[in-house]
Parts: structure tokens; C-alpha cells; sequence
């Protein structure tokens, strides 16, 4: 028996999603004041707010990757969101990959992502990556290798403080040669630089991040704790210990920026006053400004006259007077005489 499609045509492939027209289409703005606060925090500031780390898992997450995921989310517990679930459809380096992605970060508003995932041809891969304006930036995928996590080490980091700002060193030439090592040590400075401050307590700086480069694709990570000890001097002695998480990554694939994206994200806003044009320091006359006037016509210009050229207008006018009055009695006169020799004439 053959069934019959609900659709006209009978193509079988169910009715079609309806396409929005432009003229139909609107901007969504908040309602509410919560809505608006939430709209004013996500918009562009001059100085931006420290970045949040997106950790999920891929299609398949092996236990290793699960423990580094999780020792990631400790670190950046105050500015981190963890999901639990696998994401089949988030894979940064397929096209069209990144779309899920960025719907997770546009959604929580993270800047950051670190996404585990485990196969035959890439085991235990962990992959670190930026967005810029709601889009993918650049990624970063590496291999898991060796791991001890924090709790291995016991209490050793029992002396750092949680939020604190860490010293990040880089140990290795290769950040400076390598492409996929600079892209590394940009993203390692992205994810534990924390909130922007303009001064730093060094009593403060409790823990000592070091990221080695022994080669073009071996990256060694640690983390140590600032202790403190007697020297018998005022200058206390300082000692590292490490408190973990140790971490063993073999650099694989990454992806670079698009140029056209790369230009507009290193843009600086101006934060300082704008120059002033047309003004200069000079050391006698200190501030000099130069002023553009147009040319301009000397004979219309509505000048202040002196006294010796209204006396003179003074005297046109009454002239013109006289003239005036003695041009009004002579042709009065004459059309006296003229009335005069009409009545004199004989009839």
C-alpha cells in the first residue's frame, strides 16, 4: 500500500520551513531591565572584561580527558561554564563544524572554549580555541600524552588563593619560531591572564605557571606554588613546589585567523584625548594656535569711521539741502510770472 504525501507534489520530503522575508524581519531588543543589563555587559567597552572558558566534551571523552577538563574548570572556577554532555556536532576543524560551537559560547558568553574529545586516529585530544564578535577565531589541537592531575600532588597548592593573578613564563626559542607554538602561548597568556588590573600586589602572586618548548611539537606545562621560607635576612627565600596539574602536549593541527578578522580584532581604541589641530608648544610663547581665515574685501567690510569723515557727510547733506530748497524756489517763481502775463492779455 502506497501512502500518500501531505505535501502537494508528493515529493515525500514534509512540508517546507517558511523563509522569512527582509520586510518582515525585525531587531529583538530587551524588555525588561534585566534584559537590558545583560544586552549592556555583552556589548564592546574599551576595556574588556577577563575572558570565560567554555569547557565541553566531543563525540567520545576518554577518563584522561575528563580529569583534564576538570582540572581546567578548577582553575578558572570563577570564570568558567562546564557542560556534561557530549556534543557530536561540534568539530572546530570541519566546515561549517564551528556553528554549534559558537551557539554554545554566543549562549553563555564565553570567549574561550576548551573541548575534549577521544578517536582511534587522535587519542585523548584536547583542543583550545578564541571567538571573536560570536565567530571562531583561531584553534588550537593537542595531544594529551602524560598527566598527573592536582590531586596526585596531595596538599602542596594549599597555598595559593583562588582568583589570584599567576607569573606565566615561556621557556624555548620555538615560541618565537614556530606559527602552531606562538598560536600556544597566546592562548595559554588568553586563558590564565584573569581580570585586567593596572597593579599587582607581589605578595599576591602565589602560583608560577611555565610552559617549555622543548620542540616544534612537544610542549611541556607546569604549575607551581610560591612558598616563602626563612633566609635569615628581611628578603624572605623563595621556593617552587609543584602543585600541579602536569601536563604532556604533543602540538597536532591548529588554525590561524582569517586576515580580514585578525586586522579587525587587533584594533586599539584611542583612550587617550584626541590632538588638536592647528595648535603647537613652542618654548618662549608656550601654547600658539594658528587660525584659517578666507580672504576678504577691505571696501565692504563695515568699518569704525573717524570724526573728519562724518564732518564731511555733515556738509554733503546740507549742501544737497540747499541745492534742494533753492531748485524748489526758482520753480515757484517761474510759475508766478507765467499766471502773471495770462491775466494781463487783452480780450
Amino acid at each position: 500500500m502506497v501512502q500518500k504525501s501531505d505535501t502537494k507534489g508528493g515529493s515525500g520530503k514534509g512540508p517546507q520551513q517558511p523563509q522569512l522575508e527582509p520586510s518582515k524581519t525585525k531587531l529583538v531588543t530587551a524588555k525588561t531591565r534585566k534584559g537590558r543589563r545583560i544586552l549592556e555587559s555583552r556589548a564592546p567597552k574599551l576595556v574588556e572584561d577577563a575572558k570565560r572558558l567554555l569547557v565541553l566534551y566531543g563525540n567520545k571523552a576518554s577518563q584522561v580527558l575528563k580529569d583534564v577538563l576538570c582540572d581546567l574548570h578548577k582553575l578558572k572556577a570563577m570564570e568558567s561554564v562546564k557542560f556534561t554532555r557530549r556534543n557530536e556536532e561540534c568539530r572546530p576543524f570541519e566546515v561549517g563544524g564551528e556553528q554549534r560551537l559558537e551557539f554554545y559560547a554566543n549562549k553563555v558568553g564565553c570567549g574561550l572554549f576548551a573541548m575534549g574529545s577521544h578517536t582511534k586516529k587522535r587519542p585523548h585530544n584536547l583542543v583550545l580555541g578564541r571567538f571573536f564578535d560570536g565567530h571562531l577565531y583561531d584553534a588550537l589541537e593537542l595531544g594529551v600524552e602524560g598527566y598527573k592531575s592536582i590531586q596526585a600532588f596531595g596538599n602542596a597548592g594549599t597555598g595559593a588563593g583562588l582568583g589570584n593573578k599567576p607569573c606565566i613564563m615561556f621557556v624555548g626559542e620555538r615560541f618565537e619560531s614556530s606559527e602552531a607554538m606562538r598560536l600556544a602561548r597566546s592562548l595559554i597568556l588568553d586563558v590564565f591572564r584573569g581580570q585586567p588590573v593596572s597593579a599587582i600586589n607581589q605578595a599576591g602572586v602565589d602560583r608560577v605557571i611555565v610552559a617549555y618548548a622543548v620542540d616544534e611539537n612537544k610542549l611541556l606545562l607546569r604549575q607551581y606554588v610560591v612558598k616563602l621560607k626563612k633566609s635569615g635576612t628581611r628578603i624572605p627565600r623563595v621556593v617552587l613546589v609543584e602543585m600541579g596539574p602536569r601536563l604532556d602536549f604533543a602540538v597536532r593541527r591548529h588554525r590561524p585567523p582569517p586576515p580580514e578578522m585578525e586586522k579587525e580584532a587587533l584594533r586599539q581604541p584611542q583612550l587617550g584625548k584626541k590632538k588638536e589641530k592647528n595648535v603647537e608648544s613652542d618654548m618662549l610663547e608656550g601654547k600658539v594656535g594658528r587660525i584659517y581665515v578666507p580672504s576678504q574685501d577691505v571696501d565692504r567690510i563695515a568699518l569704525a569711521k573717524p570724526k573728519g569723515t562724518k564732518r564731511q557727510r555733515h556738509e554733503d547733506a546740507a549742501e544737497r539741502k540747499a541745492k534742494h530748497k533753492k531748485t524748489k524756489e526758482t520753480a515757484g517763481k517761474e510759475a508766478a510770472d507765467s499766471q502773471q502775463q495770462g491775466e494781463a492779455a487783452p480780450l
